[in-house]
């Protein structure tokens, strides 16, 4: 693979993990989430959510291609039920509506004050960081070789790194931008994911076609 078809992978990895966790539009659950806690628990959920959601993301990526084997699952069918998850919700975020797979229910929120430190494995870790589209996207980019799995987990990471400056810095992130501003950052997002789920949708499609053809 050449030096051009990686930046692009790289590229395609980012953007779509940007898009799906959008650590901007996260910045609020977690303001809500940890509204009671010092800032030494802020930092401690913060650090401990994304452990969580990294672990997930690399055990999928690792043991994707063993549940394909297991399932009987083909590649091209994962592309095109995770490009129907990922257009889902990309719609319902331009839509304006908070997806049950990115955001924590009202009740979930409820419950997760009564235990401080508990809110960064459910609500925060599963499923807002790493619902079922991060998963999707993590087992679609893996199962494309370990190279493509490398260069998925190095993305994950930044974007992680991303969403914890956005925890870490919260309260000024959303001053800065405002409600507007949140709102127009989660319609773009939106706009992202849709157009990913798509494109995802259309390749798993192509090669139904090509083998049936």
């Amino acid at each position: 693979m050449d030096t051009t078809a990686v930046l692009g992978i790289a590229g395609t990895t980012l953007a779509s993990y940007f898009a799906i966790m959008n650590p901007v539009a996260s910045t609020p659950v977690f303001i809500t989430l940890t509204e009671q806690d010092d800032a030494a628990t802020k930092r401690s959920v913060a650090v401990r959510s994304l452990a969580v959601a990294f672990g997930i993301v690399v055990v999928v990526s690792i043991a994707g291609n063993l549940i394909f084997k297991l399932f009987g699952i083909s590649l091209a069918t994962l592309r095109i039920t995770g490009g129907i998850v990922l257009f889902i919700i990309g719609y319902q975020m331009l839509q304006g509506a908070s997806s049950h797979s990115h955001k924590p229910s009202d009740a979930d929120v409820a419950e997760s004050k009564e235990a401080q430190l508990s809110v960064a494995v459910s609500p925060l870790g599963i499923p807002m960081l790493a619902g079922p589209g991060t998963i999707a996207t993590a087992m679609t980019f893996a199962a494309g070789g370990w190279l493509q799995m490398a260069i998925s987990l190095a993305s994950f990471t930044v974007i992680c790194g991303a969403t914890y400056c956005c925890f870490h810095y919260s309260d000024r992130l959303v001053a800065f931008l405002g409600q507007n501003g949140m709102n127009v950052v989660t319609r773009l997002m939106g706009l992202i994911v849709a157009s990913i789920g798509v494109s995802m949708l259309l390749t798993g499609l192509g090669y139904h076609a090509a083998v049936a053809g």
